[in-house]
């Protein structure tokens, strides 16, 4: 049983942090110029934090579908959320940063904000602790969607 976990872990961590890295790779092939040329809110977080932010979040994704998955009540379709959701993560760096079209961007990020919704509310059902894990994902993203709106309206 632990090599289970185990094994389901890496694997989860393994399809997790991919999305995290082909968003990175996006971000960081096509950010600049673009992006420093927008004009940006005062409440703008700076550049650095943006890593230690995400490697935080994908790690509690991570742990929240992982315990899920370990479960006695999961069920198959709210595995199948969390990999679509991660899609719709993936996306909106690509349209974002690498196509540059910020309101496309806007209505991923909210279709991704309504798929976390989704999962907290399954994993709720389930998973406390899944159910918790997941709540700084969608903080983050809901403040992630203001930016997304402020760059639209100053730009």
């Amino acid at each position: 049983m632990l090599k289970n976990k185990f094994l389901s872990f890496l694997l989860f961590a393994l399809v997790t942090f991919s999305a995290s890295a082909i968003g990175g790779l996006a971000t960081v092939g096509f950010k600049e110029p673009w992006y420093s040329l927008l004009i940006k809110p005062s409440f703008n977080p700076p550049d650095w934090i943006f890593a230690p932010v995400w490697t935080t979040l994908y790690f509690f994704m991570t742990i929240a579908i992982w315990k899920f998955w370990h479960s006695k009540n999961r069920d198959m379709n709210t595995i199948y959320i969390y990999f679509i959701h991660l899609i719709f993560n993936t996306t909106w760096s690509i349209v974002f940063f690498v196509f540059h079209k910020i309101i496309l961007s806007l209505i991923v990020l909210v279709i991704l904000i309504l798929l976390i919704i989704i999962l907290i509310i399954r994993f709720k059902r389930v998973n406390l602790y899944s159910y918790y894990l997941m709540i700084p994902y969608l903080l983050w993203c809901l403040f992630a969607l203001l930016l997304n709106v402020s760059l639209i309206i100053l730009n």
